[in-house]
């Protein structure tokens, strides 16, 4: 292994993203989670999705470009992004 410092990178990408408020189950086995910005309705998760990210409240919920879905802690998505 080498001692040496891995090559450093800054990001640059343009994400849509929601802070989770709350994640709420329904009697079917759905799962939604609340977006803390307000004028926004649940959002629905799947399974797929919730299995891989395990979202967590006062995290984001994250699109890019290309429609890639994903989660980001709170203190990760702050430092690294900033509103548009």
């Amino acid at each position: 292994m080498s001692s040496r410092e891995m090559p450093k990178y800054e990001c640059h990408k343009k994400v849509w993203a929601l802070k989770i408020a709350g994640i709420v189950g329904d009697q079917h086995g759905g799962v939604y989670f609340q977006p803390a910005e307000e004028g926004y309705d649940r959002v629905p998760l799947s399974p797929e999705y919730v299995a891989k990210h395990k979202p967590e409240v006062g995290g984001y919920y994250v699109v890019y470009e290309d429609g890639y879905k994903s989660f980001s802690p709170a203190g990760a998505f702050e430092s690294g992004y900033t509103p548009l």
